[in-house]
């Protein structure tokens, strides 16, 4: 990866100098002869270090500071935050201690004295960047962790759904969670987990379709008579805490009998033998399935499935709750890419909410990562968004006429939602063939209370 370095100083000798050494090492240099400049550049440019002189007219290198750092009482200048973070290295032909403490106290990553020493210049901007990077990767890691156990949406089926785990969370009943792939069922299973009196304990989660059937004993139980940790099984794993059993559906018939008994029990030999090892877990499953049909085909066990099915819950797929698409959207930005500086455009978010997403949630948080990272520009605009989702991209390029989502854009909140639904569901009726009912049931509507608000709006079909 190519890492650009914005240099700032006066005297253009030393901005030729550096950026000689510079290249020379495939850094990307980019000059501001002033801070006014540099503070202009950065607003437009990401950078990945910065070397700041701070003796230059007009505004010096500690006011420069100052603004890029944000601090109170400095010029108000609009940045991205990549740009606020970046590791800032100030220079002086005149420095003093009292300077360079100062320089640090404001956020400087370290200080250089002038003449510079090129193969100090090198080492320090190296450790800078990979320290930087390290940050970055260590703040996003936690932010998924930090909101792997959160439901993002505030539509009334997620707010149903929360209500449901806030009443089963607390105690030890065994849980079923039912819903499309994709849909969000271990966010579930975690959020249940950390509210639980178990939140102190592991979360345990096994894809029950990954083991094969003559392994499903040694990864749940263990291998006997290896004293190493990794003879223990998931359920020695989960002591005390949450075993995920996900894709339950998928578990072959011999392996659902080898597993039923042990969780009436909770007490096993390891496989080879070995003493009796009794365990406290708490078990939570998911399918994707209706069990009750895998069952009538003789495919699920009944008394599996009536062990496991104490508290059923269900997760809506994506499309019926296409209102915490820009939530979600925004989790995704933050959480997964730890990107505070891209956004999604209104027509571009209309589109997604259109979109029915046979993917589920884990297919928008796929395609949201892949734009943060490839879209050009900071905002993501419709004509970032992949055919699949946007069809008439291609067609609204060539024309010169404003589409329909973009005129949203010219009016008023009220009246844009009241277009956006006469837009969103005219193209529903028109995908059904103007089949009312069968268009009520997937924009999630009763038949007749759809039927008021096409005449409400003045939509015929």
């Amino acid at each position: 990866m190519s890492h650009t370095i914005l240099i700032v100083d006066d005297e253009s000798a030393i901005r030729t100098s550096l950026r000689g050494i510079l290249e020379d090492e495939s850094y990307r240099v980019v000059e501001a002869a002033s801070a006014e400049d540099a503070l202009q550049l950065l607003a437009e440019t990401p950078v990945s270090a910065i070397m700041l002189d701070i003796w230059m007219k007009g505004m010096d290198g500690i006011e420069a500071l100052r603004c890029i750092k944000g601090m109170e009482g400095a010029q108000d200048v609009e940045l991205p935050t990549h740009n606020r973070e970046v590791p800032v290295i100030m220079m002086s032909g005149h420095g003093t201690i009292d300077t360079a403490v100062q320089a640090t106290r404001l956020g400087a990553y370290d200080f250089l004295e002038k003449p510079l020493s090129l193969d100090r210049v090198l080492l320090l901007l190296d450790r800078a960047i990979r320290e930087w990077g390290l940050r970055r990767e260590n703040r996003a890691l936690r932010a998924r962790m930090d909101h792997a156990d959160v439901l993002v949406g505030s539509s009334p089926a997620m707010q149903r759904l929360e209500a449901q785990i806030q009443r089963v969370a607390p105690t030890d009943g065994w849980v079923l969670i039912n819903g499309e792939i994709g849909s969000g069922k271990e966010v579930v299973a975690r959020r249940i987990h950390a509210l639980s009196k178990r939140a102190q304990g592991p979360f345990i989660g096994v894809n029950s379709a990954t083991i094969p059937d003559e392994r499903i004993e040694t990864a749940l139980f263990g291998q006997g008579g290896n004293a190493k940790e990794d003879s223990r099984g998931l359920l020695e794993q989960g002591h005390q805490g949450t075993l995920f059993l996900d894709e339950i559906s998928d578990m072959s018939l011999p392996a659902q009998a080898r597993i039923l008994r042990l969780l009436q029990e909770q007490r096993f030999e390891r496989v080879g033998g070995g003493h009796i090892i009794q365990v406290d877990v708490r078990v939570i499953a998911a399918t994707n399935r209706d069990l009750s049909q895998e069952m009538a085909q003789g495919r699920f066990r009944e008394d599996l499935y009536y062990r496991l099915n104490v508290v059923p819950l269900d997760v809506p797929p994506l499309r019926e709750r296409r209102e915490d698409i820009p939530a979600l959207v925004n989790h995704f930005l933050l959480s997964g890419m730890g990107s505070h500086d891209r956004t999604f455009t209104p027509e571009a978010l209309a589109l997604l909410q259109a979109y029915r997403w046979p993917g589920n949630v884990r297919e928008l948080r796929n395609l949201v990562e892949r734009l943060a990272i490839m879209a050009p520009q900071a905002q993501i605009g419709a004509d970032d968004l992949p055919s699949f989702v946007a069809p008439q991209r291609e067609k609204r390029q060539n024309c010169p006429e404003v589409g329909p989502i973009a005129q949203l854009l010219n009016t008023n909140l009220r009246d844009a939602r009241e277009q956006f639904e006469i837009l969103y569901l005219q193209a529903k009726l028109k995908a059904n063939d103007g089949n009312i009912s069968r268009t009520a049931e997937e924009v999630g509507m009763q038949r007749t209370a759809f039927h008021r608000k096409l005449k409400t709006l003045g939509i015929t079909s």
